[in-house]
């Protein structure tokens, strides 16, 4: 496949990575908990997003951050529901709903979201992947598992992945409508975060695009010792990497310069490939 189709636009699976901001309307996310939890301030943010640059919004209505209280599905509803149908109403933009459980993911994309982005693979909810293959929409299916001790990490996040994509398969859904996502910061130790970025490129061996979600995680703060709101420069880095790789999606907080990391690397990897058959590795 060399295209999906995310609400009423294609995005290309190879060539270009594309940003999917984050917007999170709850009071407990590591990051912004509670910048954005009302409908109007939500509408600001988005407007923002755009006029930066974000090809696609994932709204996130329960924090999934180390140690996060989990909520009721009527809660995460209450919170979610209205922002989606609000900035649907407002702006021509792709909107994916990020959450595990079904049916939160049913009212969602009832609203107008384009996307089911679930965290927990397929797996926390048994059915989720009928209401995403009912609904006929794409999906980011997510590496987790509740362990963190791996003895071959690539090994094993590909042989979890492969097992959400049964799943998928057995639910009916399109294999030209599934992204794939490392899952960092989920299941895993610093140093195994760090080695799925390092080595990202490997998991497009599964044969589907892949996102990386590595914005301002602990990956980048136990790595440089620095707090939540220092690790943008941290973030870049893993953005770069997502592009060399061949990524489709970066998901990020910070859009405007995330946009620019990506134009500036992909025009470096346009020289790489055309400019007299040259080499980044090879000495003029």
């Amino acid at each position: 496949m060399d295209k999906i189709k995310i609400g009423t636009r294609n995005f290309k699976t190879e060539g270009h990575t594309y940003v999917m901001g984050i917007l999170n309307v709850t009071p407990d996310s590591f990051s912004d908990g509670g910048k954005f939890d009302s409908v109007s301030e939500s509408l600001y943010h988005v407007r923002e997003m755009i006029n930066e640059g974000v090809d696609i919004i994932d709204i996130g209505g329960e924090s999934t951050r180390p140690g996060y209280v989990k909520i009721s599905d009527e809660e995460e509803i209450e919170r979610v529901a209205p922002v989606i149908k609000s900035i649907k109403e407002n702006f021509d933009i792709p909107l994916s709903i990020d959450t595990y459980k079904s049916s939160v993911a049913e009212v969602a994309l009832r609203e107008g979201a384009d996307l089911v982005n679930d965290i927990w693979g397929l797996k926390a909810d048994g059915k989720m992947a009928h209401v995403i293959a009912q609904a006929d929409v794409p999906c980011c299916i997510m590496h987790n598992r509740s362990s963190e001790k791996y003895w071959d990490v690539m090994l094993e996040v590909k042989q979890d992945l492969e097992k959400s994509l049964i799943i998928a398969e057995q639910a009916g859904i399109s294999n030209d409508k599934i992204i794939l996502d490392p899952g960092i910061g989920f299941g895993k130790q610093s140093k195994e975060n760090l080695m799925m970025i390092a080595r990202l490129k490997e998991l497009k061996t599964l044969g589907y695009p892949l996102l990386l979600g590595a914005s301002l995680k602990s990956v980048i703060g136990n790595t440089l010792t620095l707090p939540v709101d220092q690790r943008l420069e941290g973030t870049l880095v893993t953005t770069v990497y997502a592009v060399r790789a061949g990524a489709m999606f970066v998901r990020v907080h910070n859009v405007k310069e995330n946009v620019r990391a990506i134009k500036m690397t992909e025009a470096l990897i346009e020289h790489e490939r055309n400019k007299d058959g040259s080499d980044f590795n090879q000495e003029a």
